[in-house]
């Protein structure tokens, strides 16, 4: 179990978000799956919160609404800044592009939102009175975003230039166009993986769960779908589509595992 009890260090995935056009069919369904409660938060926003801590947030958006079809599919991950004024500036510096903000959310915090060169899109969050996630790394809240990009060049090249990250390989993935991304502390945040038929750039966004099989039967149950579980190096892992067609996936750490 991980709680965050202050903004995390720059760079670091701290806030997730999801565009849906039916919040109360969102509340069921990740209620269902993660044990969540929810909390109205400013204007159409509602914060998803596990033993009362934020966790997450869904933002209503009307189902016509193209700004919405743009945006849907995955959930959106926010990366900790000090200053969201000056990493919005070294993301257009760097070749990628602001589609909102910064912008002050009340006293919760300044957030933007933008896309890296390749198109992936992604947010800024400097936390107030809203720290970002304040569990994580336990069932039932964020341990993991990756980017996924048939363009694994340019993604390399543009977010060590943001963020000060730095590259190395991972030698427990031979064959695979994998790069660590480290703060400048040394710490892991993610990675990108090169996929040359990926049909464009994303983040994706993995969950811990107690039991991976476990998971995707209560996904079929609140009326999602789930595919087949299978074990990885580090988790078991399956990958979940919740009822508006937004994917994901979820993880259980090997039996023994702290």
């Amino acid at each position: 179990m991980s709680l965050v009890t202050r903004n995390q260090p720059a760079g670091t995935p701290t806030w997730i978000d999801l565009d849906v056009p039916d919040v109360e069919r969102a509340k069921e369904f990740y209620g269902a799956l993660f044990g969540w409660e929810y909390e109205p938060g400013a204007a159409a926003y509602t914060v998803c919160r596990l033993r009362g801590r934020a966790v997450a947030g869904f933002r209503q958006v009307p189902a016509s609404d193209s700004t919405a079809s743009a945006l849907s599919g995955l959930w959106c991950v926010y990366f900790a800044t000090d200053d969201c004024d000056a990493t919005a500036k070294r993301i257009v510096d760097a070749g990628g592009t602001l589609t909102r903000g910064p912008l002050e959310i009340g006293d919760q915090g300044t957030l933007a939102l933008a896309a890296d060169p390749s198109g992936a899109r992604f947010g800024l969050w400097q936390g107030r009175a809203l720290l970002g996630c304040e569990i994580v790394n336990e069932p039932g809240s964020l341990v993991r975003n990756d980017l996924t990009s048939p363009d694994p060049v340019s993604a390399r090249e543009f977010y060590p230039a943001v963020f000060d990250f730095t590259l190395d390989g991972n030698d427990d993935l031979p064959g695979a166009d994998f790069s660590f991304l480290r703060r400048p502390d040394g710490h892991e945040i993610g990675g990108i993986m090169g996929v040359p038929e990926a049909p464009s750039a994303a983040w994706q966004t993995l969950f811990e769960v107690a039991d991976a099989d476990a998971a995707a039967e209560r996904t079929l149950a609140a009326g999602g779908t789930a595919g087949v579980p299978s074990d990885t190096i580090y988790v078991r892992m399956v990958k979940i589509t919740d009822p508006f067609g937004n994917t994901f996936e979820v993880g259980s750490r090997p039996v023994g595992t702290p």
